[in-house]
C-alpha cells in the first residue's frame, strides 16, 4: 500500500468503495493490488483470461482452491476495468464468458484425467477416444455471461461403447456420468474460497428427472420427438464450450433442424407470447419492481425481440443463426429485417442495462437484477457506472426500458382487442350517491328485490374500500373496472349472487393495483372471472385465496385446453427452471402456485363441460404424480448436498419407490384429496454416505422421506402442497417412514390385517427407480393371491365396513360413507379380488375399480347387469362428489345418486347374504 502512487491509491479507494467483492478478494490475494491499480498491468492481466490454467496439484482440495482463487482474481480484474472505464461493457461481457470457458474447460480436463486413471478412456467401436461435449446455454452460450451468473450446461457424448486402458472397464454412459458429476462438484461445490460457478443442469432433456449425460443419438431422438417450443429458444444460444476438431460440428448439425425451421416460422411469436406472459405473471406474484432484466422493457425483452426474429427467419437465412445477441442484431440489419436505427437503439439500451447489471452484481458477487432501495448500495452502484446522481441513473434506465418495450410491441403485441362496451349504466350505479330504491329501478332485467340486493352489495363494497389504503392508482383502476363488471352482469338472472362472489375476489385484490390493472387491460380475463364465479362458488373462494391465479384467465384457450401427463411435467419443469435450486422458500411457493394454477384449469374445464366428469380424476392424479416426482428430486438434491449420496445409489438411480394407496392408487383423486403413500427403498448397505457429513445409508432414506413430507405439508402463503398420509405403512404410525422393500413384503405376508390386504388391491407404484416396480408387483401378486377362507374374509370385510361407518357417522347423502356409497363399492371390489384372485389373475391386474369390475364380469363372479349397475353408480357418485366441491348438486343429480346408492346396497346385501 505504501509504495502506491497517489493516482493508484485513488483508484484503489474507488474500487473498494464500489465493490465489497473486490475488497474481499484483495484481502485474500494482496499481490493483486498492484495489478488492479495500474491500468496497463490490469489490461495485460485481463488479456490472460483465455490463457490455459496450469493446475499445480492433482489433489482435489488444492485444485478446487486454485480454480476458485483464479476465478475471484480474474473476475475482480474485469470488474476493476469496468469501474475504471478501461473497457466497454460489450468487451466486459465477452471476457466474463471467456473466463468461464477457461475455468470449465480446465476443470473438465482435470476431471477426465482423474477418471481415466481409474476407469480407462471411453472409446467408440473403432478404438477412438471420445470426449464429453459441454454445451453452454443462455448467456454463457452467447458469450454474454452475467458477472455473477449461474451457468446452464448440457452434457453429451458421441456414442455408446466401453472404456479401455485400465484394470476395470465400464460403459461410456457410466464414465461420462461420473465425469459430469465430478465436473459439477469442481465448479459448484462451496469451499472456504467460495465456488467457481453455480451449475444448473435443468435445461437438459427431461430436466432433473433425465440422465445427466446423453449420447448424440439419444439427444437427437429427444429433440425430434419431444422437444418443446421453449427448448428451441434455449438451444438457439447453445455453444460447445470445449471445442474439438470433429464432434463439435457434428453436434451442431444434429441440433440445427430442431432449432431452425426451413420455412418462415411465425409460430415463434405465439411461443414468445406465452413465455413473456409467464414472466409478467411471476413479476406480479413475487411483487417484483425495478427489475432491469425481467421487468417491462428489461433485458429479457431485448433477447425476446432478437431471438424471435432469428427463429422466424433463421431457417431460411443462415447468417441469422448466431448465438451472440449483438452479432444477431448486425445480421438482422444486413438482411433488412429491422432498420439500422432500431438496431442501434436496441443495442445502446441493452448495453446500458447490461452495464448496470454487471456493476450491480459486482458489488457483492450476487446474482441480482433489482435496483437497490438503500442509499449505501445506490452510491456503490453510481460509483461503479460513473453516474453522478440516482435520479440521473433512474431517468436513463426508465427511458431505455420504455424504448425497448416499444420495439418489443412492434414484434409482438400482447394486448388483445376488446369490443367496446356500453358501461353507462355501470358508471352510474358505481358513481352515484343516490339511495338504494332510486338506483334499483334502473336495473330493469331483475325484479325489484334482486335489484336492491345488487345496489346494497355495491354500496357495502364501496364502504369497505373507503376504509382500505387503495392509493390513487388503485382507486382510479377500480373506478374504471367496476362499470365493465356491472355491464357483464346485465341480463343475468343470478346477478346478486354472481356479483357477491366476484367481489369476494375483488376484496382480496383492491390493494394490489397490479391485479386491478390486469383485469382492466384484459377484459376477457374479467369476463372469465364472471363466468367461473357464476358457475362455482368454490372457484370464487379459490381465486380469492390465491389472487395470482387471475393471471390464468387472460387466455381462455389455454384455460380450457386439455393436457396430458407429459404437458403437466413440461409446464412444471419450465416453472422450476426460473428458480435457483438452493432457494427452498421460492421452490416451495413455485410448486404450490403451479398446483393451484393447474387445479384451476382442471376445475374450469370441469364446470364448463370441456373435461368429462370421469377424466377429472385422471388429470388430478397425473398432476399429483408429476409434482411428487419433482418434490423427490428436490429433496434428494438437498439431502445429497448435505450428506452425500447413499452407498450404491445416485440421483439417476435413487433406489426409492413410492407406493400409492387409496384415491391416488386408484387414479381417483378429487380436488382436495390427501395422498396415501408408502415409501420403500432397496438399500442393503449400512456404509456411510459419500459426503463430508456422513450418515448411515439407510438413515439417509429416513431423512429423505422427512424432507419430502416437509416440502409437501409445510404451510406457506400459497397453502400446503398436499396433505400426505403415511399411516398405511407397515406398523402404521409406529413404523419407519422409509422401509426396505423386502421388509415391506415380509410384513404383508406375516403380520398385516385383512384391511391392509384390502388396501393393497388399490395400490400401485407412482414413482420408482431401478427394479423396485417389479419387486412391488411380485409382492402385490403374492399377497393378493394367497388362499383365503371366504367366509372369514366376508366377516372381516363387513366388520371393517361397520367400523368405518360408525367412525364417520355418515349422513344420508354422504356419497362416500353412507350405505351404498363409494366405500361400499370399493369394498365389494376388494372382497372379490381377495376371495378369487388365486383362481383368476385378471382380478388384480389393475388398481382402479372400473377395470377391476370389468375383470369381475369377464370371469363371471357377478352378472354383467350387476357389474354395469356398480360401474354406473361408481361413476355417478364420484361425479356428484366432484360437483359438490365446485357447486351445489342439482336436484336431478341428487335423485340419481340416491337411486344408485339403493342399487349398490341391494347388491351388497346379496353378496354378503344379509
Amino acid at each position: 500500500m505504501q509504495s502506491l502512487s497517489a493516482d493508484a491509491l485513488g483508484r484503489l479507494k474507488k474500487l473498494i468503495s464500489a465493490s465489497q467483492f473486490i475488497d474481499n478478494t484483495i484481502a485474500q490475494q494482496a499481490d493483486l493490488v498492484a495489478i488492479y491499480t495500474d491500468p496497463d498491468a490490469l489490461q495485460r492481466y485481463i488479456s490472460q483470461c483465455t490463457k490455459p490454467i496450469i493446475l499445480n496439484s492433482e489433489d482435489e482440495s488444492a485444485v478446487f482452491t486454485q480454480l476458485r482463487q483464479h476465478r475471484n482474481a480474474m473476475l475482480c480484474a474485469i470488474l476493476s476495468a469496468d469501474i475504471l472505464q478501461l473497457q466497454s461493457v460489450a468487451d466486459s461481457l465477452v471476457r466474463v464468458s471467456e473466463l468461464a470457458d477457461n475455468l470449465i474447460t480446465t476443470a473438465y480436463h482435470w476431471a477426465y484425467q482423474q477418471l481415466a486413471l481409474q476407469w480407462g478412456t471411453p472409446q467408440d467401436k473403432n478404438g477412438n477416444a471420445l470426449p464429453l461435449l459441454i454445451l453452454g446455454m443462455g448467456k454463457l452460450g452467447g458469450k454474454e455471461l452475467n458477472f455473477s451468473s449461474d451457468i446452464d450446461l448440457i452434457f453429451t457424448y458421441p456414442c455408446h461403447g466401453e472404456t479401455a486402458g485400465a484394470r476395470r472397464s465400464i460403459e461410456n454412459q457410466q464414465f461420462f456420468t461420473k465425469l459430469g458429476q465430478k465436473l459439477i462438484a469442481a465448479l459448484h461445490q462451496v469451499t472456504a474460497d467460495g465456488f467457481v460457478y453455480r451449475v444448473d443442469m435443468r435445461l437438459r432433456p427431461f430436466g432433473d428427472s433425465g440422465p445427466l449425460v446423453l449420447s448424440f443419438a439419444a439427444m437427437e431422438d429427444y429433440y425430434q420427438e419431444q422437444g418443446r417450443e421453449w427448448e428451441r429458444y434455449a438451444m438457439l444460444k447453445a455453444r460447445v464450450i470445449n471445442l474439438d476438431s470433429h464432434y463439435s460440428s457434428e453436434l451442431q448439425k444434429l441440433l440445427r433442424p430442431f432449432i431452425y425451421r426451413r420455412y418462415i416460422d411465425f409460430s415463434a411469436i405465439e411461443s414468445l407470447r406465452r413465455m413473456k406472459q409467464q414472466i409478467e405473471q411471476e413479476n406480479r406474484r413475487l411483487n417484483r419492481t425495478n427489475n432491469i432484466k425481467l421487468g417491462v422493457g428489461g433485458i429479457r425483452e431485448v433477447e425476446f425481440v432478437v431471438q424471435t426474429l432469428q427463429l422466424i427467419r433463421g431457417g431460411r437465412i443462415p447468417v441469422l443463426q448466431q448465438t451472440s445477441l449483438l452479432k444477431a442484431l448486425v445480421a438482422l440489419v444486413n438482411e433488412d429485417i429491422i432498420s439500422a436505427q432500431e438496431a442501434a437503439e436496441l443495442k445502446t439500451d441493452y448495453l446500458l442495462l447490461r452495464k448496470i447489471e454487471q456493476a450491480l452484481q459486482g458489488i457483492n458477487d450476487q446474482q441480482t437484477q433489482t435496483l437497490p432501495d438503500d442509499q449505501a448500495t445506490q452510491q456503490q452502484l453510481l460509483l461503479s457506472v460513473s453516474i453522478a446522481t440516482w435520479s440521473e441513473l433512474m431517468s436513463a434506465v426508465t427511458s431505455a426500458m420504455h424504448r425497448i418495450h416499444q420495439h418489443f410491441l412492434q414484434v409482438i403485441d400482447i394486448e388483445e382487442d376488446v369490443e367496446e362496451q356500453d358501461t353507462t349504466l355501470g358508471r352510474l350505479l358505481w358513481d352515484s350517491d343516490q339511495d338504494i330504491d332510486e338506483l334499483a329501478v334502473l336495473i330493469d332485467w331483475l325484479d325489484l328485490e334482486q335489484a336492491k340486493q345488487v345496489i346494497s352489495i355495491l354500496h357495502q363494497f364501496k364502504q369497505d374500500c373507503q376504509k382500505r389504503s387503495l392509493g390513487v392508482r388503485g382507486r382510479q383502476y377500480l373506478a374504471k373496472l367496476m362499470p365493465h363488471l356491472l355491464f357483464m352482469l346485465q341480463q343475468q338472472a343470478s346477478a346478486p349472487v354472481v356479483l357477491e362472489q366476484v367481489l369476494v375476489v375483488f376484496k382480496q385484490i383492491v390493494t394490489r393495483t397490479a391485479y386491478l390493472e390486469l383485469l382492466y387491460e384484459n377484459l376477457a380475463a374479467l369476463q372469465q372471472l364472471v363466468t367461473l364465479c357464476t358457475e362455482s362458488g368454490w372457484l370464487a373462494r379459490h381465486l380469492s385465496r390465491f389472487p395470482m391465479l387471475l393471471d390464468e384467465l387472460i387466455n381462455p384457450k389455454e384455460l380450457y385446453q386439455l393436457s396430458t401427463k407429459a404437458d403437466y411435467a413440461d409446464r412444471l419443469r419450465q416453472h422450476l427452471l426460473r428458480v435457483a435450486t438452493d432457494d427452498l422458500e421460492l421452490l416451495m411457493e413455485t410448486l404450490r402456485q403451479y398446483k393451484q394454477v393447474q387445479q384451476l384449469r382442471i376445475a374450469a374445464a370441469d364446470i364448463r363441460g370441456v373435461l368429462p366428469l370421469m377424466q377429472v380424476s385422471d388429470h388430478l392424479t397425473w398432476l399429483a404424480e408429476v409434482i411428487l416426482e419433482q418434490v423427490i428430486d428436490i429433496a434428494w438434491l438437498q439431502m445429497a448436498e448435505r450428506y452425500g449420496e447413499p452407498a450404491g445409489f445416485t440421483a439417476e438411480d435413487k433406489g426409492l419407490a413410492v407406493i400409492a394407496y387409496g384415491k391416488l392408487g386408484g387414479i381417483e383423486l378429487g380436488y382436495g384429496s390427501d395422498l396415501d403413500v408408502v415409501f420403500v427403498h432397496q438399500c442393503d448397505s449400512q456404509a456411510g454416505t459419500n459426503g463430508k457429513r456422513q450418515i448411515d445409508s439407510r438413515q439417509f432414506y429416513l431423512k429423505l422421506v422427512q424432507r419430502i413430507l416437509h416440502l409437501c405439508t409445510t404451510r406457506t402463503n400459497s397453502g400446503v402442497l398436499y396433505e400426505v398420509d403415511t399411516r398405511l405403512r407397515p406398523s402404521g404410525n409406529s413404523g419407519l417412514l422409509a422401509i426396505h422393500i423386502d421388509t415391506y413384503g415380509e410384513y404383508l405376508q406375516q403380520e398385516a390385517w385383512t384391511w391392509e390386504h384390502q388396501a393393497l388391491v388399490r395400490a400401485r407404484v407412482v414413482y420408482s427407480s431401478g427394479d423396485l416396480t417389479n419387486k412391488f408387483e411380485k409382492i402385490r401378486q403374492k399377497i393378493l393371491t394367497l388362499p383365503r377362507d371366504i367366509k372369514q374374509l366376508a366377516e372381516d370385510v363387513q366388520q371393517m365396513r361397520q367400523k368405518l361407518r360408525q367412525h364417520h357417522q355418515a349422513e344420508v347423502m354422504d356419497m362416500k360413507h353412507s350405505a351404498g356409497g363409494i366405500v361400499d363399492l370399493e369394498f365389494i371390489s376388494q372382497y372379490l379380488v381377495l376371495a378369487y384372485a388365486e383362481r383368476y389373475p385378471q382380478l388384480y391386474q389393475y388398481s382402479d375399480n372400473i377395470r377391476i369390475l370389468d375383470a369381475v364380469a369377464d370371469v363371471g363372479l357377478l352378472p354383467p347387469t350387476q357389474v354395469g349397475v356398480l360401474q354406473q353408480a361408481y361413476q355417478l357418485l364420484r361425479g356428484v362428489g366432484h360437483r359438490q366441491t365446485l357447486m351445489p348438486a342439482t336436484l336431478p343429480l341428487v335423485d340419481a345418486a340416491e337411486q344408485a346408492q339403493q342399487q349398490v346396497s341391494e347388491i351388497w346385501q346379496q353378496l354378503f347374504k344379509q
